[in-house]
């Protein structure tokens, strides 16, 4: 199960630089056609860049949640030994589990209502859009069990000793 999930993150990593390049083209091609005579306007550029775009934010954001980088505010106090760390930590992610679900289940919702509509400029059927909310919560759910059992690893530690900061004789 655990190299399923890495070859998953590899993935998905390989699908946000894809995502990366191919934005590439339609913007390059709008700002041609803005600033020079050689090319049309073509509108469907702006259209295919804005979806690019939202793919790369939400596979940015599973990407995120699988290294620990996404961002978060410190309203704990800091933990004095890796059983508390494992606490706060499980906290945090139940929190973060409980956003992940709110995604899925209104995500669902949302790429039902895409399926019935296309785009404008482009005739994408809107589904290839919106699933990415849905698929996005359920990438976070799987990255977080995996951060969430870490976190039962630490808080089941036996004897609990203090952090580096906390042992005697570290520099305060």
């Amino acid at each position: 199960m655990k190299t399923l999930i890495e070859q998953y993150y590899r993935f998905l990593k390989v699908a946000l630089t894809a995502l990366m390049g191919l934005m590439i083209i339609p913007v390059t091609l709008q700002i041609l056609s803005r600033h020079t005579g050689v090319i049309p306007r073509y509108i469907w550029t702006e259209e295919v860049a804005r979806f690019c775009f939202i793919w790369m934010i939400m596979i940015g954001s599973m990407i995120a949640v699988r290294d620990g980088t996404h961002f978060d505010v410190d309203l704990l106090p800091r933990p004095k030994s890796p059983r508390q760390k494992g606490i706060y930590r499980l906290i945090v992610h139940s929190g973060m589990t409980l956003m992940a679900l709110v995604f899925v289940r209104y995500g669902i919702a949302f790429a039902k209502s895409g399926y019935i509509q296309t785009s404008e400029m482009t005739g994408i059927n809107m589904l290839w859009i919106y699933s990415s909310f849905p698929i996005a919560g359920l990438t976070w759910m799987l990255f977080l069990s995996e951060r969430i059992m870490k976190d039962m690893e630490l808080i089941s530690e036996v004897g609990s000793k203090p952090t580096e900061s906390e042992e005697p004789g570290a520099p305060s």
